[in-house]
Protein backbone atom coordinates (compact mmCIF):
# COMPACT_ATOMS: atom_id res chain seq x y z
CA UNK A 1 0.00 0.00 0.00
CA UNK A 2 1.08 3.53 -0.44
CA UNK A 3 2.14 5.60 2.75
CA UNK A 4 3.41 9.16 3.08
CA UNK A 5 6.22 10.03 5.61
CA UNK A 6 7.41 13.69 6.50
CA UNK A 7 10.90 13.78 6.56
CA UNK A 8 12.65 16.74 8.62
CA UNK A 9 15.89 17.89 7.40
CA UNK A 10 17.75 20.45 9.69
CA UNK A 11 21.36 20.89 7.88
CA UNK A 12 21.65 20.94 4.02
CA UNK A 13 24.37 18.29 4.24
CA UNK A 14 22.35 15.94 6.54
CA UNK A 15 19.97 14.43 4.04
CA UNK A 16 18.16 11.45 3.73
CA UNK A 17 21.05 9.91 1.86
CA UNK A 18 20.79 6.13 1.73
CA UNK A 19 17.08 6.61 3.16
CA UNK A 20 15.81 8.32 -0.15
CA UNK A 21 16.32 4.78 -1.84
CA UNK A 22 14.91 2.72 1.25
CA UNK A 23 11.64 4.86 1.67
CA UNK A 24 11.81 4.79 -2.45
CA UNK A 25 7.88 2.69 -1.63
CA UNK A 26 6.86 5.98 0.42
CA UNK A 27 5.23 9.36 -0.73
CA UNK A 28 8.28 11.78 1.02
CA UNK A 29 7.64 15.14 1.84
CA UNK A 30 10.62 16.80 2.94
CA UNK A 31 10.45 19.88 5.16
CA UNK A 32 13.92 21.90 4.98
CA UNK A 33 13.23 23.31 8.67
CA UNK A 34 17.11 24.76 7.84
CA UNK A 35 16.11 26.55 5.78
CA UNK A 36 12.62 28.30 7.29
CA UNK A 37 10.15 26.21 6.04
CA UNK A 38 7.36 25.56 8.46
CA UNK A 39 6.90 22.12 10.39
CA UNK A 40 3.74 20.86 10.11
CA UNK A 41 1.57 19.89 12.76
CA UNK A 42 0.80 16.23 14.09
CA UNK A 43 -2.31 15.47 12.04
CA UNK A 44 -0.55 17.02 8.68
CA UNK A 45 2.06 14.28 8.76
CA UNK A 46 0.75 11.63 6.86
CA UNK A 47 1.74 8.00 7.68
CA UNK A 48 5.12 8.58 9.83
CA UNK A 49 7.62 10.74 10.72
CA UNK A 50 11.23 10.84 10.00
CA UNK A 51 13.41 13.44 11.65
CA UNK A 52 17.55 13.74 10.72
CA UNK A 53 20.58 14.52 12.16
CA UNK A 54 22.35 18.34 11.97
CA UNK A 55 25.00 20.30 14.01
CA UNK A 56 22.79 22.34 16.32
CA UNK A 57 22.37 21.17 19.60
CA UNK A 58 19.59 19.93 20.96
CA UNK A 59 18.86 22.75 22.96
CA UNK A 60 20.46 25.78 20.26
CA UNK A 61 17.35 27.20 19.98
CA UNK A 62 18.78 30.67 19.63
CA UNK A 63 21.06 29.22 16.34
CA UNK A 64 18.42 26.83 15.41
CA UNK A 65 14.72 28.35 16.00
CA UNK A 66 12.69 25.61 14.75
CA UNK A 67 13.73 23.25 17.38
CA UNK A 68 11.11 24.04 20.18
CA UNK A 69 8.42 23.47 17.06
CA UNK A 70 10.19 20.30 16.58
CA UNK A 71 10.94 18.98 19.91
CA UNK A 72 6.94 19.40 20.52
CA UNK A 73 6.13 17.95 17.18
CA UNK A 74 8.44 14.79 18.31
CA UNK A 75 6.40 14.50 21.84
CA UNK A 76 3.45 15.42 20.31
CA UNK A 77 3.94 12.50 17.27
CA UNK A 78 5.26 10.18 19.72
CA UNK A 79 1.94 10.10 21.99
CA UNK A 80 -0.49 10.48 19.38
CA UNK A 81 0.87 6.72 17.69
CA UNK A 82 2.62 8.11 14.92
CA UNK A 83 5.12 5.68 13.95
CA UNK A 84 8.62 8.00 14.22
CA UNK A 85 12.26 7.37 13.86
CA UNK A 86 14.99 10.10 14.98
CA UNK A 87 18.51 9.83 13.79
CA UNK A 88 21.61 11.51 15.93
CA UNK A 89 20.08 14.67 16.82
CA UNK A 90 16.43 13.67 15.74
CA UNK A 91 17.28 11.01 18.56
CA UNK A 92 18.32 13.37 21.05
CA UNK A 93 15.37 15.89 20.57
CA UNK A 94 12.95 12.87 20.77
CA UNK A 95 14.49 12.02 24.07
CA UNK A 96 14.60 15.75 25.36
CA UNK A 97 11.28 16.33 24.11
CA UNK A 98 9.94 13.67 26.14
CA UNK A 99 11.67 14.56 29.89
CA UNK A 100 15.65 12.86 29.22
CA UNK A 101 18.31 14.55 28.91
CA UNK A 102 20.93 15.11 26.38
CA UNK A 103 24.67 16.57 27.28
CA UNK A 104 26.37 18.73 25.06
CA UNK A 105 30.15 17.57 24.42
CA UNK A 106 30.07 15.02 26.65
CA UNK A 107 32.78 13.90 28.33
CA UNK A 108 33.77 10.78 26.79
CA UNK A 109 34.46 12.78 23.45
CA UNK A 110 33.90 12.33 19.87
CA UNK A 111 32.22 9.08 19.14
CA UNK A 112 33.34 8.87 15.25
CA UNK A 113 33.73 6.28 12.58
CA UNK A 114 32.25 2.41 12.56
CA UNK A 115 31.28 1.20 16.07
CA UNK A 116 29.64 -1.95 17.42
CA UNK A 117 26.07 -1.38 18.21
CA UNK A 118 25.27 -3.83 20.95
CA UNK A 119 21.49 -4.60 21.34
CA UNK A 120 20.12 -5.45 24.24
CA UNK A 121 17.37 -8.43 25.14
CA UNK A 122 14.57 -6.19 24.56
CA UNK A 123 15.21 -5.11 21.35
CA UNK A 124 14.76 -8.85 20.21
CA UNK A 125 10.97 -8.00 20.66
CA UNK A 126 10.85 -4.85 19.56
CA UNK A 127 8.34 -3.96 16.67
CA UNK A 128 10.70 -2.17 14.53
CA UNK A 129 14.25 -3.74 15.13
CA UNK A 130 13.00 -7.18 16.66
CA UNK A 131 12.60 -8.92 12.88
CA UNK A 132 16.82 -7.92 12.40
CA UNK A 133 18.43 -8.53 16.01
CA UNK A 134 16.37 -11.86 17.14
CA UNK A 135 18.35 -13.19 13.79
CA UNK A 136 21.48 -12.02 15.17
CA UNK A 137 23.73 -14.19 17.34
CA UNK A 138 23.84 -14.40 20.92
CA UNK A 139 25.79 -11.50 21.55
CA UNK A 140 23.71 -9.51 19.29
CA UNK A 141 26.30 -6.81 17.70
CA UNK A 142 25.75 -5.08 14.29
CA UNK A 143 28.08 -2.38 13.15
CA UNK A 144 27.00 1.23 12.13
CA UNK A 145 28.55 4.95 11.01
CA UNK A 146 28.23 7.33 13.82
CA UNK A 147 29.76 10.92 14.14
CA UNK A 148 28.71 13.05 17.31
CA UNK A 149 30.24 14.45 20.46
CA UNK A 150 26.70 15.39 22.10
CA UNK A 151 24.94 12.31 23.79
CA UNK A 152 21.65 11.28 25.30
CA UNK A 153 22.48 11.27 29.12
CA UNK A 154 18.86 10.20 30.79
CA UNK A 155 16.01 8.64 28.95
CA UNK A 156 12.45 9.72 29.00
CA UNK A 157 10.26 8.11 31.72
CA UNK A 158 8.81 4.91 30.02
CA UNK A 159 11.19 4.70 27.54
CA UNK A 160 12.84 1.59 26.65
CA UNK A 161 16.47 1.18 26.39
CA UNK A 162 17.38 -1.11 22.75
CA UNK A 163 20.91 -0.78 22.53
CA UNK A 164 24.45 0.87 23.71
CA UNK A 165 27.78 0.96 22.17
CA UNK A 166 31.44 1.17 23.86
CA UNK A 167 31.27 4.65 24.57
CA UNK A 168 27.50 5.88 24.73
CA UNK A 169 25.40 4.16 26.29
CA UNK A 170 21.80 5.25 24.83
CA UNK A 171 22.12 4.61 21.18
CA UNK A 172 18.92 3.39 20.53
CA UNK A 173 15.50 3.40 21.97
CA UNK A 174 11.51 3.70 22.06
CA UNK A 175 9.51 6.03 23.45
CA UNK A 176 5.48 5.69 22.90
CA UNK A 177 5.41 5.62 18.75
CA UNK A 178 8.84 6.98 18.35
CA UNK A 179 12.22 5.37 17.95
CA UNK A 180 15.56 6.85 18.44
CA UNK A 181 19.05 6.02 16.70
CA UNK A 182 22.32 7.79 17.63
CA UNK A 183 24.35 6.57 14.86
CA UNK A 184 23.66 6.85 11.39
CA UNK A 185 22.65 3.70 9.67
CA UNK A 186 21.74 6.05 6.22
CA UNK A 187 25.20 7.35 5.90
CA UNK A 188 27.10 6.75 2.55
CA UNK A 189 30.96 7.20 2.30
CA UNK A 190 30.42 10.94 0.88
CA UNK A 191 28.37 12.24 3.88
CA UNK A 192 30.67 10.43 6.39
CA UNK A 193 33.88 12.32 4.33
CA UNK A 194 31.88 15.40 4.70
CA UNK A 195 30.54 15.50 8.23
CA UNK A 196 34.15 14.64 9.04
CA UNK A 197 35.76 17.55 7.30
CA UNK A 198 33.15 19.36 8.89
CA UNK A 199 34.25 18.37 11.87
CA UNK A 200 37.46 18.97 11.62
CA UNK A 201 39.02 17.24 14.90
CA UNK A 202 38.27 13.76 13.51
CA UNK A 203 40.68 11.18 11.40
CA UNK A 204 38.90 11.36 8.19
CA UNK A 205 41.26 8.49 6.58
CA UNK A 206 40.26 6.11 10.08
CA UNK A 207 36.95 6.71 9.30
CA UNK A 208 36.91 6.05 5.65
CA UNK A 209 38.93 3.17 6.16
CA UNK A 210 36.66 1.61 8.54
CA UNK A 211 33.86 2.36 6.63
CA UNK A 212 35.17 0.88 3.18
CA UNK A 213 36.27 -2.22 4.59
CA UNK A 214 32.63 -3.33 6.03
CA UNK A 215 30.48 -1.26 3.58
CA UNK A 216 28.54 -4.20 2.52
CA UNK A 217 27.57 -4.78 5.65
CA UNK A 218 26.60 -1.53 7.01
CA UNK A 219 24.45 -1.21 4.13
CA UNK A 220 22.72 -4.39 4.40
CA UNK A 221 21.96 -3.95 8.28
CA UNK A 222 20.93 -0.26 7.53
CA UNK A 223 18.89 -1.00 4.94
CA UNK A 224 17.08 -3.73 7.27
CA UNK A 225 17.02 -1.96 10.15
CA UNK A 226 15.38 0.90 8.30
CA UNK A 227 13.02 -1.87 6.97
CA UNK A 228 11.86 -2.82 9.81
CA UNK A 229 10.58 1.00 10.13
CA UNK A 230 8.79 0.76 6.87
CA UNK A 231 7.19 -2.72 7.73
CA UNK A 232 5.54 -0.82 11.18
CA UNK A 233 4.47 2.24 9.71
CA UNK A 234 2.93 -0.10 6.88
CA UNK A 235 1.38 -2.14 9.24
CA UNK A 236 0.09 0.65 11.52
CA UNK A 237 -1.45 2.72 8.11
CA UNK A 238 -2.89 -0.59 7.32
CA UNK A 239 -4.58 -0.88 10.92
CA UNK A 240 -6.08 2.66 10.49
CA UNK A 241 -7.35 2.38 7.00
CA UNK A 242 -9.58 -1.42 8.86
CA UNK A 243 -10.54 0.68 11.27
Amino acid sequence: MTFVLTVVQNAPDVPLDRLEGWLRDATLRVVRADLGETLPAVGELGDGLVVLGGHHNAYDDEAAPWLPALRALLADASRSGVPTLGICLGAQLLAVSRGGQVTVAAPPGTEAGVVPIFWRPEAASDAVFGPLVAGLTERRVTWQPTLHSDAVVDLPAGAVWLASSNQYPYQAFRIGSAWGVQFHPEASTTTLRDWATWDGGVDTDAILASYAEREAELVEIGEALVGGFVDHVRATAAQRVDA
